[in-house]
């Protein structure tokens, strides 16, 4: 960032951080700097900017959301209408770190408790099973990349998992509860009583594929995950069945 920062006429010292000897925690502060009062033995070096020369003072600024920078960077002094532009593929890395991607809400029916040998349907939610873009832009130059979800991977509680090739097809109203999903399913053999809480944890866990484009190139990055979570009741199918009439 641009800044209205000038360098100290005289010599700076930084003030010591020494980490705790106890173990405890480590807090990193931004460094605190203070004029010397005596030749200082360590010196902060300063750049100068040449005589007459036009330009500014630019701050670095790592932030964002969920970010803090916990750094000191010193300045630096950059000439009018030099400013090296980045590249296509460092404005691709930014995108990529920009990207927010959803973890989709967990559906299944049975909708309140799944039955032993009863068929049960799994799928997430689809408002959620779509590409996510971010955007990076200096003038003249943007550059999106986008992830795509292309499986899902179900671990059940009860030892199993389940690879889907897709979000999961919804259980139809009016549907025979026997029947089996048709792309992304489980059977559970075993209720979960005597299982903490006396439920399966489950989760389902996304792999998104990443691309990125602009500027005339594109190119991949490694995969990215997303993991849902929530917990199945399972119960024997007869015991659903000796309510009073």
């Amino acid at each position: 960032m641009r800044s209205d920062y000038q360098p100290p006429v005289e010599g700076v010292t930084t003030i010591a951080y020494h980490p705790p000897s106890d173990g405890g925690a480590i807090t990193v502060t931004p460094a605190l700097y203070r004029r010397s009062s005596s030749t200082p033995t360590v010196r902060f070096a300063q750049q100068q900017p040449p005589p007459g020369q036009s330009g500014a003072w630019y701050m670095y600024q790592c932030s964002g959301e969920g970010w803090r920078d916990a750094l000191y960077r010193p300045p630096i002094w950059i000439p009018d209408g030099q400013q090296p532009a980045p590249s296509p593929e460092q404005l691709a890395q930014q995108a990529y770190s920009q990207l927010r991607l959803p973890s989709p809400q967990i559906h299944a029916s049975p909708v309140e408790t799944q039955l032993v040998n009863l068929p049960t349907w799994l799928w997430l939610d689809p408002a959620q099973w779509g590409p996510q873009s971010a955007t990076a832009s200096v003038p003249g130059v943007s550059v999106t990349a986008t992830a795509v979800p292309n499986s899902v991977t179900w671990s059940m509680g009860d030892g199993s998992t389940v690879t889907c090739p897709g979000a999961g097809t919804p259980f139809p109203s009016g549907a025979d509860p026997r029947s089996a999903s048709p792309d992304c399913g489980h059977t559970y053999h075993q209720t979960s009583q005597g299982t903490p809480g006396n439920s399966y944890p489950v989760a389902a866990e996304v792999s998104w594929t990443v691309t990125w484009s602009g500027a005339g190139q594109g190119g991949t990055f490694p995969n990215l995950t997303t993991t849902s979570t929530a917990t199945f009741t399972v119960a024997e199918s007869q015991a659903l069945n000796n309510a009073p009439n």
